[in-house]
Formats: structure tokens, C-alpha cells, sequence
């Protein structure tokens, strides 16, 4: 059986490390790399080559940077009173197509997992609570995901800053817009129960 060249499958196994990415998608995205011309293949190359050193976590929220400043700091009209904690840079985006939030961002950059070895120490919280301190910060919004860990991360970040008196608040879950009860799971369903609201 003959294999594919040295350097194609370099690449096939680099892609192969992409998230959904098996082998016959790897492969089919190296055969395509093969035709592109020669000069948006380097274009390719240098963009992946450089993506870590032109794309940094800015110091303070930990959302990414372009260039020299951070897009979720320096905008003059955002609500310095409220913080919003998430656990990924991608988080911000997410939250910020809503159109619906004003105020600051916060990345943890990790949650809490005792079997992974993923302790309070991993949450860095002398620079989060410096940051709440120095902000004004009145809010705290818990924007985590509905996991094992990130409801461990909330409950104790709950306890962390009620202690210093803020309001804590967690985003709501429950039943998607439009969705029919009998397509819905145990969980999502129980948690629209519980956190029903006053209609």
C-alpha cells in the first residue's frame, strides 16, 4: 500500500489535532491545501506562524488583543460598575453579538476540576478581586457553562465575593427560543423549572 509523501502527512496529522477533524477530513483538507497557489499558501503559513505573538490575552480582562490594545477595555462607553466572568476569550464574543451587555469582561482561563489538579490557585483571584476593587465593581455576572465544572467554579466564586458584599448574579438557563417541550432533555427542562421567573 503506498503512503502519502513525508510532508503531507505532516500536515494531515497537524489538522487531524483540530477539534471534529478525523483522518478522510484531514485528508481531504490537505489535498485542497495542494491546490491553492503558492502565494496564499504562504499567506496561510505565516498567519498560522505568527497567530500567537500578534494575538495575545490583553493583562487586565484577558479577552484578546489586535496589535496594541484591548477592544473589551478601551471602549469609553462600557459599564465599568458591572463584570462579566467567563472562562474563555471566545465567551466575549458570544456575549457581545447579543448586543445586550455593557459592561466588562473577566477570563478565568480555567475552571475548577480537583481531578484534572485544577484548584482555586488556578482562578487567580488576587488579580480578579484587584480588579474589582480598583473598577468599582457592583455586579458580578457568572457567565459560566452549565458543567460539573462550571457550576463548582460559580458556587464558589459566589461564596468568594459575597463576602466582599457585590451583588452576584448567574446567566439564566433553560429552554431554547422556540424549542417544543418534547424535544427538550431532563436537565434543560429541570433547570427552566427552577428558574422560572414571575410572568
Amino acid at each position: 500500500m503506498l503512503k502519502y509523501p513525508k510532508e503531507l502527512l505532516t500536515l494531515i496529522a497537524h489538522l487531524k489535532k483540530l477539534p471534529g477533524v478525523g483522518k478522510k477530513t484531514a485528508e481531504r483538507y490537505a489535498f485542497h491545501l495542494l491546490g491553492w497557489e503558492g502565494k496564499d499558501l504562504h499567506e496561510f503559513a505565516e498567519g498560522i506562524g505568527t497567530l500567537k505573538e500578534k494575538v495575545q490575552p490583553c493583562v487586565d480582562c484577558g479577552c484578546l488583543m489586535d496589535d496594541i490594545r484591548c477592544l473589551f477595555c478601551d471602549r469609553g462607553e462600557r459599564d465599568k460598575s458591572v463584570l462579566c466572568i467567563i472562562a474563555s476569550p471566545r465567551d466575549a464574543y458570544s456575549l457581545e453579538e447579543t448586543g445586550n451587555f455593557r459592561g466588562l469582561y473577566h477570563v478565568l482561563g480555567s475552571l475548577l476540576s480537583p481531578l484534572d489538579g485544577k484548584t482555586p490557585e488556578n482562578l487567580n483571584l488576587p488579580h480578579l478581586e484587584k480588579r474589582i476593587e480598583t473598577l468599582g465593581v457592583k455586579e458580578i455576572i457568572l457567565a459560566l457553562d452549565s458543567t460539573l465544572e462550571g457550576d463548582a467554579t460559580s458556587f464558589y466564586l459566589k461564596e468568594q465575593f459575597e463576602k466582599l458584599g457585590i451583588e452576584v448574579t448567574r446567566l439564566a438557563f433553560g429552554l431554547p427560543l422556540g424549542s417544543s417541550l418534547d424535544f427538550v432533555d431532563e436537565g434543560t427542562l429541570s433547570q427552566a423549572l427552577s428558574g422560572r421567573q414571575k410572568f
